[in-house]
């Protein structure tokens, strides 16, 4: 079990490094461009903010379990982007974009495995 949680751990880290950096460093314009229409709907200091909260919780999946400094931290990192991934259901539903919530889904999915793993019966340290 402690293997599948690491690949989600990692897979999960990869996808909102790439998610978070994209909010950072893309304007709101770019962003709807490259497919994310739901930027539309908020002012770029929103995008920018869920952003930083996406590549904080990537961090928080991995840093925390190399070091061995606080690793309860992952699966609070992964409770975190399960939220983020909540509201992003919650706005692609509302927008009837119905494509991006199954790939919206899968990320909430392993976030809540790496949670429920690392909270629970298979914790780090």
């Amino acid at each position: 079990m402690n293997v599948a949680l690491w690949i989600a751990a990692i897979v999960l880290a990869l996808a909102f490094l790439a998610a978070g950096a994209m909010k950072l460093f893309r304007s709101k314009e770019q962003l709807v461009a490259a497919g994310q229409g739901w930027a539309e709907d908020f002012p770029q200091g929103v995008i920018r903010l869920i952003g930083l909260a996406e590549l904080l919780g990537a961090i928080g999946l991995i840093v925390p379990a190399i070091t061995g400094t606080a690793p309860a931290l992952v699966g609070w990192a992964a409770v975190g982007l399960a939220v983020i991934m909540l509201g992003a259901i919650i706005t692609h539903v509302r927008r009837k974009e119905t494509p991006m919530i199954v790939p919206t889904i899968v990320l909430l999915a392993l976030a809540v495995f790496v949670a429920w793993g690392r909270l629970g019966s298979y914790p780090l340290g």
